[in-house]
């Protein structure tokens, strides 16, 4: 197990270095593109494995607990180590990003994005995919911040020379946003590690801040939740997302919105709820004010897009539903309570399942008409997906009643406890504040709902013998490889929500206690 986890966290970068080598003659296949891009699949698929054996020897009895830990001295003089393990809270979250990144790697051996080699692009995703999983397995402030800083340049180069329109611009938005953050929260990380005299992650949250001032932990809060609100993203320091969203390759934004965002909500729930419980305690309330404006906003936004006649791209109508979305996991931490943190570890899970899959689909709408446009794909009497790609019409209109909430099925469970979260926070918080936030998250459902179904009417819906005729085709053989496990999960996670919320509600208890429960 110790050594399954190293593997996991540290085989995508041999993976990368091996990538960028020429093909043994033999493996070649009908060309080295070929060959670079089956390597993709066979490493993410490996590291897929790998994870799939961690869980199976997890141990499910005790899923408060650090499991196959690695602990080694890295840095002596900064007491900086290596130093690895997985909870019930970390461990969804290392097994949907390998799931997503193989899914990802397969999804481009067949439909592989217009831009340069394929070389670069495997090697990039692969040195992403350590970043990501390194994030959720190092368990040391420094390790952290180096793993949370890996993925930008990745994901930037990914923007950059495999996006479509506007793609330089978007990619150097998101890498000014999310490095400024960063910087911020670097200077939070080593306030903490100095003022403490350690960066070990366990042992900050055992002592529960017992050993940081009350300014101390105001100042830390302030600097790394500034960084982490930045990726998350939270309002109004999401503007980066939209653009980063409609330039990127149709794999870019799986990856961004599946896992990429859910580093910044891990990072307010492994750093600073336990590691500075005063200062989170004095922030909630206006942490939770934005993650409500930010549920309504990213609706409105979604409903402005959504109008006929208003030329809306339907991947950028995604990502602003993702403020929203993440909205609802920021009220949930924002609650302190275990209730709260378990509905937005939940939606976190349930946002990357059904986001990851609603990119997949628009974006083979956009190989298939040419544009994701809205206007343009609805036509004048609809674009009918339902009578011209029938599976390709009843999978977009799943995801769409899957991300507005169906009870049943993933997207409910997570938001509905967070508003039950904020409906009884923790005390010491203002509950009038909270009721209030819960109403307007409540009536950003009824807004969720109202978009999703116009785009679903607008797009599924219509007569396709009307207009010019169009043949679409449906869903191809690795289009259905790629997306079914994921719709999968999403009605599985719907159906029985124990399966997850059985392993993050005995660490989230342990977490809001101080490690002593």
């Amino acid at each position: 197990m110790q050594f399954l986890l190293a593997f996991i966290v540290a085989a995508p970068l041999l993976g990368a270095a091996a990538a960028l080598l020429p093909p043994p003659p033999g493996l070649k296949g009908r060309s080295p593109e070929q060959a670079v891009l089956r390597h993709g699949v066979t490493v993410t698929g490996v590291i897929l494995a790998a994870a799939i054996a961690l869980t199976l020897g997890f141990d499910h009895d005790a899923p408060s607990r650090f499991q196959a830990t690695t602990d080694i001295s890295w840095i002596p003089a900064l007491d900086v180590r290596i130093h690895l393990g997985v909870d019930g809270i970390s461990l969804p979250l290392l097994l949907m990003t390998a799931l997503l990144f193989f899914l990802c790697a397969l999804y481009s051996y067949f439909k592989f994005p217009e831009g340069p080699s394929p070389k670069a692009f495997v090697a990039l995703l692969l040195v992403l995919e350590s970043g990501t999983l390194a994030t959720f397995a190092v368990l040391d402030l420094l390790l952290f911040f180096l793993a949370f800083e890996m993925v930008l340049i990745p994901m930037y180069f990914l923007i950059a020379r495999w996006g479509g329109a506007q793609r330089q611009a978007a990619a150097w938005k998101f890498i000014l946003y999310t490095l400024l953050g960063s910087v911020v929260m670097l200077l939070g990380l080593l306030l903490i590690g100095v003022k403490s005299g350690t960066f070990d992650m366990v042992a900050l949250a055992t002592d529960n801040g017992r050993e940081l001032s009350h300014t101390t932990q105001l100042l830390a809060v302030l600097a790394i939740g500034l960084g982490l609100a930045v990726k998350t993203p939270m309002w109004p320091l999401h503007s980066w997302l939209p653009d980063a969203h409609t330039a990127a390759p149709t794999v870019g934004s799986v990856l961004l919105a599946g896992v990429l965002l859910k580093m910044g909500t891990y990072g307010f729930v492994r750093i600073l709820l336990p590691i500075t419980p005063d200062g989170m305690a004095t922030f909630a309330p206006y942490l939770g004010a934005f993650a409500a404006v930010g549920i309504v906003y990213g609706s409105l936004a979604c409903l402005a897009l959504a109008r006929k006649g208003s030329k809306g791209d339907l991947k950028r109508l995604i990502a602003y539903s993702s403020v929203g979305h993440m909205g609802f996991v920021l009220l949930g931490i924002a609650s302190m309570t275990p209730t709260g943190v378990n509905g937005a570890l939940f939606a976190n899970i349930a946002h990357g399942l059904i986001t990851g899959l609603l990119f997949f689909l628009v974006g083979a709408l956009k190989d298939r008409y040419g544009t994701a446009d809205l206007d343009i794909l609805a036509g004048a009497t609809g674009a009918a997906l339902y009578g011209r790609a029938p599976r390709l019409g009843a999978l977009l209109a799943f995801a769409a009643v899957a991300s507005l909430g169906l009870p049943g099925l993933a997207g409910f469970w997570g938001e509905m406890l967070a508003l039950f979260g904020a409906f009884d926070p923790a005390g010491g918080l203002s509950r009038p504040a909270f009721l209030t936030y819960t109403a307007i998250g409540a009536f950003g459902t009824l807004l969720t709902a109202a978009y999703l179904l116009i785009v679903v009417r607008r797009v599924c819906m219509g007569d396709p013998k009307a207009g010019p005729e169009l043949a679409v085709a449906d869903i191809q053989h690795y289009e259905f490889a790629a997306w079914t496990p994921l719709a999968a999960l999403t009605v599985l996670a719907g159906l029985w929500p124990a399966l997850l919320l059985g392993l993050t509600d005995p660490a989230v208890q342990k977490l809001l206690a101080g490690g002593n429960a």
